[in-house]
C-alpha cells in the first residue's frame, strides 16, 4: 500500500541476531499481566516470531495467536520458530498483511499487540485504528516502540553521536518516525482510545557479553544492512563514514565502563 513506509533496517543476518533476541518478556512484559488463558491475540509485526511464540504458549492450548508481517521473507523463519517451539497451527498461526489496512474482520481478537511497529509506519494513527477495528469490545490494544533521541550511552562518543544523527535522518526520510516512544500515548487518543494507560521501559546493555554483542550487530547493521544502503542512497554518508561509525559502535563495546540504555514508551488501550 502507499501508505507503508520504506522498513529502514530490513533483513540483513545482523537485524535478525537483534530480533530473535526479542521476548515476551523482555519486550512486551507491560502486557504479559493482560494475558487470558484461551484469549485469541494478533502480533503485528511478528518477524522471526519469538515474541509470538512466547505469546502463544502463554495463552495454552484454548487459545491462539496469529502473527501478521509484510516480509514473506521474514514470515518463512517464524514457521521456524513455532515448529521449533511444537507449535502448530491451531496455536500459532501466520499471515502476510498490512497494519493499515488488516485482512480480519471486526473484532477478531482479544489482543492486538505490536512491538516496534508504529516507528515504521507512514500513517501510525490510521494503523492503531485498524488495530481497534479488529479488537473485540472490552480487549486490549498494546504497543510498544523505541525512542531514538531518548538512546542514552557512556563513554561519550562522536561516532555513536553520529549514527544516532544519521539514523534517525534516514529513518524519518523513509517515512518513519523514530521517536515514536513518546508520541504512542498522543497516538493512541488520536485514533479515538478514550482509555489508554502509558509506561515505559527500557532494555540496558552493560555487561561485557551484552556490549560486545550490541555493538557488535550495530557494527554490522552500520556497514551491512538495508540502513547503510539507503543512508548511502540518500547521500546521507559515504561508505568511509560508516566504516568509521562501525569502529566507533566496536569501540564503545570494548570499553570496560560501557553502558547503553534503549528507552520505549509503551500504550495499553482499552477497545
Amino acid at each position: 500500500m502507499t501508505s507503508r513506509a520504506v522498513y529502514t533496517h530490513g533483513f540483513h543476518a545482523s537485524v535478525l541476531r537483534s530480533h530473535t533476541w526479542r521476548t515476551a518478556e523482555n519486550s512486551a512484559g507491560y502486557l504479559l499481566p493482560h494475558l487470558a488463558p484461551g484469549a485469541a491475540v494478533l502480533d503485528v509485526g511478528c518477524g522471526p516470531g519469538t515474541v509470538t511464540a512466547d505469546l502463544a504458549e502463554r495463552v495454552g492450548p484454548g487459545g491462539h495467536v496469529t502473527g501478521l508481517d509484510a516480509s514473506a521473507e521474514v514470515l518463512e523463519q517464524a514457521r521456524r520458530t513455532a515448529a521449533g517451539r511444537g507449535l502448530d497451527g491451531d496455536r500459532l498461526r501466520l499471515a502476510a498483511g498490512d497494519v493499515h489496512a488488516l485482512p480480519f474482520p471486526d473484532g477478531s481478537f482479544d489482543v492486538v499487540h505490536a512491538h516496534q511497529v508504529l516507528q515504521h509506519v507512514a500513517d501510525p494513527v490510521r494503523a492503531l485504528r485498524e488495530m481497534r477495528r479488529v479488537c473485540r469490545p472490552g480487549g486490549t490494544v498494546a504497543a510498544r516502540d523505541s525512542d531514538y533521541a531518548a538512546m542514552a550511552w557512556y563513554p561519550a562518543s562522536d561516532a555513536l553521536g553520529a549514527w544516532l544523527d544519521l539514523y534517525r535522518a534516514t529513518a524519518a526520510a523513509n517515512g518513519g518516525e523514530p521517536d515514536a516512544g513518546r508520541r504512542l500515548l498522543s497516538w493512541a487518543r488520536e485514533a479515538g482510545f478514550a482509555e489508554v494507560a502509558a509506561s515505559a521501559s527500557a532494555w540496558c546493555y552493560a555487561t561485557p557479553e551484552e556490549r560486545a554483542w550490541w555493538g557488535g550487530l550495530w557494527a554490522e547493521r552500520t556497514t551491512s544492512s538495508a540502513f547503510a544502503r539507503q543512508a548511502v542512497a540518500q547521500g546521507r554518508a559515504d561508505e568511509a563514514e560508516l566504516r568509521r561509525i562501525a569502529d566507533g559502535w566496536r569501540a564503545w563495546g570494548a570499553a570496560d565502563d560501557g553502558w547503553f540504555a534503549v528507552l520505549h514508551g509503551e500504550v495499553l488501550c482499552r477497545a
